[in-house]
């Protein structure tokens, strides 16, 4: 068993202390102006647990004491925390670092004390001193809200589990061909017409539903979901898929197609055929799909999918061959290329980065400054990383958590490849090439494609506990992470306070199983 009470990621240096820090009775709070943030969520977590939080002024004695010190940390991430008896001191090389400690610290909290109302006395915290900072800057989950559209507070859910884990990205997946999840002021119909479509398939092929589905998140709605990521330090990247997988779009907006024929909004799952036309029109629409994203959210990552683009339509089309042509393209296979091309000058016109699905480096490839999402195997990623591409390591075998948990036939419904926790352990997402490339791997993300995940319960049972492995791969070294499967009692037990809807380690409880009906495995 490892020395630390269960943490998850394992930190990286973990030295216990006799004693504990009881938070009884009325608890000073102090902070650095630069750390405020934090300790305000801090205070929320506590005053949750039942603790009496008063907010004191820097340098007056407080009994917990939050502070940022760059020089603690070659990392920015970096942190330490130091627990007496009388008193827990947190600092962070940065803020990115302090909300780090803010959320171990809620994790060394007893599991009750995460509960929605406090059910217990004054929490203890175990007296420690902890010194930690991550392998990897960039440490994601991506959800799919396009398959299935997941309200505001499921995401805001989701985001609060994430930075449980120390993540620091959420991808969002905002549009596919079976619908888009975004008001664009200057495309009315993606909202009315695109973003809910009239039936699903019900399990893989056994007839339809017959009932609608969507949704959609408005400005205000975008801007909630940003805004609490950014108070636990959380990027948000947005995914506006193109110019394949835009079946909703011509649902709304047949013009746009290669046909212009209209189209329905996708009830089945799959690749569609239908692909936004080498126009000066699609191109337009989507800058301005682009604009919303760079007003409504402020990180550094816009992403721009490019993936699974079927050439079908451009092949059959003179328009397109005539493109192709007047742009001097070799055919118009390139035409994906030159189209995100255009897509990143303009997201770099606007001080954003582009961010694509490995397909990107096919037919073409994009300017180096573009980060790869590597998804189809290691040797997307080293080629990535061999054109100078920096890379996030989103490898379907181990990081796809919408597939399948266990061969157990009581499983529900879900992709038919298998990931299990020891895959996943096992996993080592540097390829061995990487340090001799010119790229970089930037970090790791784990992938909850929702075609089989109807709601928020769903895709908790999908992601936990095997989100924590993908967590442990980001942040800890490969020999601080062997010992996860004797950590994760102590963490289910958080995750149980929690309310979260995660897969026991011993296979899912009768209520999750599959059974025999729509959720059959």
């Amino acid at each position: 068993m490892s020395e630390h009470p269960g943490l998850v990621p394992a930190p990286g240096h973990y030295r216990a202390r006799t004693g504990q820090l009881t938070l009884e009775g009325r608890v000073g709070l102090s902070s650095d102006d630069s750390a405020a943030p934090s300790a305000t969520l801090l205070a929320e977590i506590l005053t949750r647990a039942g603790v009496s939080v008063q907010v004191v002024a820097p340098g007056e004695p407080a009994t917990v004491a939050l502070h940022i010190d760059s020089g603690i940390s070659a990392q920015p991430e970096g942190y330490r925390i130091d627990i007496t008896g009388e008193r827990a001191v947190l600092t962070g090389a940065s803020a990115d670092g302090l909300a780090r400690a803010v959320q171990t610290v809620r994790q060394l909290l007893p599991a009750d004390a995460l509960r929605h109302a406090p059910v217990t006395g004054a929490p203890p915290l175990p007296c420690c001193e902890i010194e930690d900072a991550p392998r990897f800057g960039w440490r994601g989950v991506h959800i799919d809200v396009a398959r299935h559209f997941l309200p505001v507070h499921s995401v805001l859910r989701l985001i609060d589990l994430a930075a449980l884990h120390r993540l620091n990205v959420v991808h969002l997946h905002l549009t596919d061909d079976q619908g888009w999840r975004l008001d664009v002021p200057t495309h009315p119909l993606l909202a009315e017409r695109a973003s809910w479509r009239a039936e699903t398939v019900v399990g893989r092929d056994a007839g339809f539903d017959g009932t609608p589905h969507g949704g959609y998140y408005s400005a205000a709605d975008i801007r909630e979901i940003v805004e609490y990521a950014s108070r636990r330090r959380i990027t948000i990247v947005p995914e506006v898929d193109l110019p394949g997988h835009v079946q909703s779009v011509l649902a709304a907006y047949p013009e746009l197609g290669n046909t212009g024929q209209p189209v329905e909004v996708r009830r089945t799952w799959g690749i569609s055929e239908n692909v936004l036309a080498p126009t000066e029109e699609a191109l337009t629409f989507a800058k301005e799909v682009l604009d919303v994203l760079i007003e409504l959210f402020p990180g550094p990552w816009v992403h721009i999918g490019g993936d699974e683009v079927p050439r079908t339509e451009w092949r059959a089309s003179e328009a397109a061959a005539a493109r192709a042509s007047e742009l001097g393209l070799a055919s118009v296979d390139e035409l994906q290329s030159w189209f995100l091309r255009e897509l990143h000058a303009y997201l770099a016109a606007h001080g954003r980065r582009a961010v694509g699905w490995d397909e990107i480096l096919d037919d073409g490839g994009m300017p180096a400054d573009t980060i790869v999402t590597a998804w189809r195997g290691a040797e997307h990623a080293v080629q990535g990383l061999t054109a100078g591409h920096d890379v996030v390591m989103a490898t379907k075998w181990v990081t796809y958590l919408d597939y399948a948990s266990s061969d157990d036939p009581d499983e529900p419904i879900a992709q038919r490849r298998i990931i299990t926790l020891a895959d996943i352990l096992s996993w080592e997402p540097e390829p061995a090439e990487a340090p001799d490339l010119p790229g970089q791997v930037l970090g790791v993300q784990a992938q909850l494609w929702s075609e089989f995940l109807p709601t928020a319960r769903e895709v908790e049972y999908a992601a936990f506990p095997r989100l924590c492995a993908v967590a442990e791969a980001g942040w800890s070294a490969p020999e601080s992470r062997t010992d996860l499967m004797d950590r994760l009692p102590a963490h289910l037990s958080r995750l149980t306070a929690l309310g979260v809807n995660y897969r026991p380690l011993a296979g899912p409880h009768p209520w999750q199983r599959g059974g025999t009906g729509r959720r059959r495995h």
